[in-house]
């Protein structure tokens, strides 16, 4: 949403994006608050140096979301090398001359964290140049994300990841005290559950992340899954990857809520028209049974926090098209799906009706 805002001749598609998601009774985005690197549209063209015109950009997304009645959770820096993320920062470390062995030491090195830091506080204490209220204190920020889709391959018992976690956490808080902190985790488990590790992470996946120990810190709010079982579990029918979903829905919602006592939210899923074979039918039928899990956690009272799709985008945005984008005016089926999730949560949580386990069952 900021690359696209920070050309103002562009921003009439985040616009259309909000309006978009609004009408269909969307209440919450995740989007990036990084771009780091001297590359197209930066915001943080080198530690500490900022473009003012991105800077811009994102203040108008918080703006316009503000506009529509949607509150956002702000990423502060990708795993990835999409957008410089964790590499661009140590590949600063190095022009500094400091001994680099691996991008893992993003999680370590003093320097590179801080140059994180300086991020942090830089985007956190922003005055928002539409609005003129600073980010910290802007009720439409929902949440602040560490990193997205954090991995650590160096350390898989998980420690490296936890301590910084936990150092990034504090860190985010003493400086607001107002908003909700998450990972940006995607939901393997780790060492401190070796037989979910083996079990239900895909292909038993450790990436020095740990579901439990990450999201246990006092300085996390809430917990984040993502799932991508097309990804994850390429060359398996749609059968597989259902059942997949079902038991990885269910085990982190059981989790949430006997372990870790925090809500969860499925902060991305998707099925990409990419995949061979793809139908939409086969991507409604995804997103409504991610959807009867998310419903049924509410209607039982567990902590299921709700459900971000990856990823809305407006008319003219095919330069971001991945394969899981969707245009809610282009997809009538889907978007009828999601209309429908929206207004059954939006339901539960109205005063006037109070909590109704019998309508809960019926709906």
């Amino acid at each position: 949403m900021m690359f696209v805002a920070t050309n103002q001749t562009d921003r009439k598609k985040v616009t259309s994006a909000f309006q978009q998601a609004a009408a269909h009774g969307l209440t919450v985005a995740r989007t990036w608050a990084f771009n780091d690197g001297n590359t197209y549209r930066a915001l943080q063209i080198s530690p500490g140096v900022y473009n003012e015109q991105a800077f811009q950009g994102l203040d108008f997304v918080v703006w316009k979301a503000k506009k529509h009645g949607i509150r956002v959770i702000l990423s502060l820096v990708n795993n990835y090398k999409d957008y410089g993320g964790r590499p661009q920062y140590v590949q600063w470390g190095r022009e500094a001359g400091l001994n680099i062995t691996s991008d893992d030491d993003f999680y370590t090195n003093p320097t590179v964290k801080g140059f994180y830091r300086s991020h942090i506080k830089r985007v956190v204490t922003r005055v928002n140049s539409m609005s003129g209220i600073a980010y910290m204190n802007d009720p439409t920020i929902f949440a602040w994300e560490l990193i997205n889709e954090p991995r650590c391959q160096s350390d898989t018992s998980g420690r490296i990841l936890k301590k910084w976690i936990k150092e990034m956490g504090k860190y985010v808080k003493s400086i607001d005290r107002n908003h909700l902190v998450e990972v940006g985790l995607e939901g393997f488990y780790g060492n401190s559950t070796p037989e979910k590790a083996n079990q239900t992470n895909p292909g038993g996946y450790l990436v020095g992340t740990d579901f439990i120990t990450n999201n246990k810190l006092r300085v996390i709010d809430f917990a984040t899954v993502h799932s991508y079982p097309d990804a994850w579990l390429a060359g398996s029918d749609e059968k597989a990857q259902l059942s997949f979903l079902k038991r990885w829905m269910q085990t982190h919602l059981k989790d949430a809520s006997r372990i870790l006592k925090k809500p969860v939210l499925f902060a991305e899923f998707g099925k990409s028209y990419k995949d061979p074979g793809y139908s939409t039918a086969q991507r409604d039928r995804f997103f409504s049974k991610v959807y009867e899990n998310i419903y049924s956690a509410a209607c039982s009272g567990r902590t299921g926090g709700g459900g971000l799709f990856w990823q809305l985008m407006a008319e003219g945005m095919d330069s971001f098209a991945d394969g899981y984008d969707i245009v809610l005016s282009e997809s009538p089926s889907t978007a009828a799906i999601i209309s429908s999730q929206s207004n059954r949560l939006s339901a539960l949580s109205r005063p006037e009706f109070g909590f109704d386990r019998e309508r809960c069952v019926h709906q």
